[in-house]
């Protein structure tokens, strides 16, 4: 036992030791990085010139990359046929960038597992908050039509996870003939392939185009 607590102690000491000298090392360098700038203060002005003028250039791409993405965004046009062609997350992404162009600058897409029938998420300009379930057609019109489950689904959770003062499910696709009469039940929207394609060619913003789209909340 007594062999092993002094293995154990000069183990610990030669730690300590190193961590002295490491320690004492650190100090010794720092010193004399300090001593060198003091004899050499023009390095200071030098390297201060260089950070001031890196972050103004990184300030300008910043800000220029920025005004490009609005451009972009304002920009933004689809066609149905490149719609169509998109697989289902990047037609989420479709989705999320004509928001974005409207004026709907926090909009996120958050599709995927454990989503809660929420593909999209937005705040239009007047404050309404919005969540959108997106469904894609490989064929289009021609696929199969979107049924009822599916707004069901994000019904029940769009306002009390999200609380959404607007429910869309868009689609490059169709309805069911069930659909309309639940959503208007539900007050949900609709946006088919209809709808889908007078906004994704550049026309009125999304909210002008469906009916019936509630008022901001006071307080707003």
């Amino acid at each position: 036992m007594r062999r092993r607590r002094s293995r154990r102690q000069q183990h610990r000491d030669s730690q300590l030791l190193l961590l002295g000298f490491g320690a004492a090392a650190g100090l010794a360098l720092v010193w004399a990085v300090i001593s060198w700038l003091l004899v050499n203060w023009w390095a200071l002005i030098v390297l201060g010139a260089l950070a001031t003028l890196g972050g103004t250039v990184w300030v300008h791409r910043y800000r220029q990359q920025q005004a490009w993405d609005r451009v972009r965004q304002q920009g933004l046009r689809y066609g149905l046929p490149e719609l169509d062609a998109l697989h289902h997350r990047d037609f989420e992404y479709a989705i999320r960038d004509l928001m974005r162009r409207d004026g709907c600058t926090d909009t996120r897409q958050i599709g995927g597992a454990g989503d809660n029938g929420a593909d999209v998420l937005a705040t239009d300009p007047l404050g309404r908050s919005w969540v959108i379930q997106v469904k894609h057609r490989k064929d289009g019109d021609r696929g199969s039509p979107i049924g009822t489950p599916d707004l069901q689904r994000v019904n029940g959770t769009a306002r009390q996870l999200y609380g959404a003062d607007i429910v869309l499910v868009v689609t490059n696709g169709r309805f069911s003939t069930r659909c309309a009469p639940l959503a208007a039940q539900l007050h949900m929207h609709l946006a088919d392939r209809r709808t889908l394609a007078t906004w994704a060619s550049g026309g009125r913003p999304l909210w002008e185009l469906l009916p019936k789209i509630p008022p901001p909340r006071k307080g707003r």
